[in-house]
Order: structure tokens, then sequence, then C-alpha cells
């Protein structure tokens, strides 16, 4: 599969529409079509619903469309690591990171570099802990900022000076509000707002002291702005960071440190024998010394 036959699936992909593509592309609309054809034979698999006014992805096609994202950008990424000139360092850092007040200790590092690499520009992608791992895994991001335990066998790590403690976001109306700290046994008849990855990482056990299915589980969030807007809305009560809830006092929302208050260890992680570009190297050789 050629990378130029890529970027005129997602050309396809994004305008919905074969002469629209055509178009964009500067290609006549029966070679689009040709060099589509011959892609979902090759795979196999039906890619496009074509209807009369649009064309649709099949869910084969969704597929690929992401995949298809991910290989051009880091083809990209690629290219320009490689052709960065040995006089100065220009270039890209890549950082993934969920919400915490431990990314300044990232864009405090971030800052350091620039005054010394002018030419050198972040980017910090902000998710969850899945989130950050597939991009990782993926090659997308150079570094990932994670809470909790670290899978030795597919990173090297560095504790960063940063800890958490979980707790528990509640509208400042609930009876729950009063409470100094929140004993696990007070939500047990509460709906129950959590992160995606709570079942994987066992977190609500941990925490709550009881398993998950079975505790009143109503949505969970992979970014606490929106876990946020659900306690707002009177969803339920989310389990959460403290450093991610930012207090103001005309919020209507407030965050309770739970009884078994957890400290979450602060991790910066990179895959194992990874071969960093030249601005990236830089960036880790800050954060070693800064740490």
């Amino acid at each position: 599969m050629e990378l130029r036959v890529l970027n005129y699936f997602l050309a396809v992909a994004r305008e919905e529409s074969i002469s629209g593509a055509a178009n964009a592309l500067h290609l006549s609309q029966p070679t689009l079509s040709r060099q589509l054809k011959d892609m979902e034979d090759e795979l196999g698999k039906q890619l496009f619903i074509r209807g009369r006014k649009r064309i649709e992805l099949t869910d084969e096609g969704r597929i690929l469309k992401k995949r298809a994202e991910e290989i051009i950008a880091l083809v990209e990424k690629t290219e320009n690591e490689i052709t960065v000139s040995d006089e100065h360092i220009p270039g890209d850092v890549f950082i993934g990171a969920g919400e915490t007040v431990g990314v300044h200790f990232l864009t405090k590092a971030a800052k350091r570099v620039r005054d010394i690499y002018p030419d050198i520009r972040f980017h910090i992608i902000s998710g969850d802990r899945t989130d950050v791992v597939e991009r990782l895994d993926s090659g997308l991001v150079d570094f990932g900022l994670v809470f909790g335990s670290v899978d030795e066998t597919k990173y090297e790590s560095i504790n960063i000076p940063n800890s958490d403690v979980w707790g528990v976001l509640i509208r400042n109306d609930s009876p729950l509000a009063k409470k100094e700290m929140i004993d696990p046994k007070d939500l047990y008849d509460k709906p129950l707002i959590v992160s995606r990855q709570a079942d994987k990482t066992g977190i609500v056990k941990r925490l709550l002291q009881r398993s998950a299915d079975k505790m009143n589980i109503v949505a969970t969030y992979n970014l606490i702005f929106n876990g946020a807007l659900m306690v707002h809305d009177g969803l339920g009560y989310a389990l959460c960071l403290e450093s991610v809830h930012q207090p103001d006092p005309n919020s209507e929302l407030v965050f309770k440190p739970l009884s078994t208050a957890v400290s979450e260890d602060l991790h910066i992680v990179w895959k194992k024998d990874n071969v960093f570009s030249k601005a990236s190297q830089k960036f880790f050789e800050e954060i070693t010394k800064a740490r």
C-alpha cells in the first residue's frame, strides 16, 4: 500500500466525494476511482458506501482512516527529524499528557530548552492514560506523562517531583459537600462518574474497596473537564485527582479527598530502545537533569 494512495483515500474520506477529492488532488475522477478500487481489491474489503449525494466509510474504512492518519503523521515526523541541519537544532517534540499540574515540570523544562535552542517547538497533546500510551506505542509522541505504575518491560521512565491525591468532585449543594473527607461507603449508593480506564487499572476497587461491577457507574470521561460538566448537571459524583480540579470560589463544584486517600506518583515515560530526534534528545537531557 503506497503513501500516495493513502493520501488519496484520506482526501476522499475528508471530502466525502470523489469529485471533490479529485479537484483537491488535481486528478481526474476516473484515475482516482481506479486507485480506490485497486485499494479495495488489494485489501479484499469494501471501504466506501457510494451514495447518491456523498460517500460514507464502512467500518473497515473507518479503521483504515484512523491508521492512515497515524501513518502519514509518523512519516512526516520522521522526515522532519532526519532532515534537521547539524548546524543548529530545530525540530518538534511531542508530549502526551493528562490533566495535571505536573505538566508545569514539562513546560518549565521546555522553556529552558527553547532559551538555548529557539527553533525547537513543543506540542502537548492532552488525553487520559489510554490516549497517551496509544500515541506513545505508535510513535506519535516522544514522551508521555502518566500517573501510577509503569510497565517496565515496555518503557523507560523517570519520577518527577509531583504526586496527587484521589477524591470526589461534588456539587456544593450535595450533603456530602459538608464533609471534610469522603468515606467510600458514602458512595456505595451514589451514581459515579469515573475515568474510562478505571476498570483496567482497578482504581475503583483500590479506592472504594468494592469492585467496579458492584458500583453504580453511570458515565465515564477521558478528560475531567467533561466529567466536571456531568457533575455540574447532576449526573453523578466524579472520582478524580485533586490537581485536575482548579478551585474557584464561584464554582458550584467542590473537591473532597477520600478517607482512603491514595497518592499517585507521576512519571515521564518513553519507549525502551527509543532513538530520539536531536530536538527530543535535548529535551530528554533537560528533564533528566531537572528532576
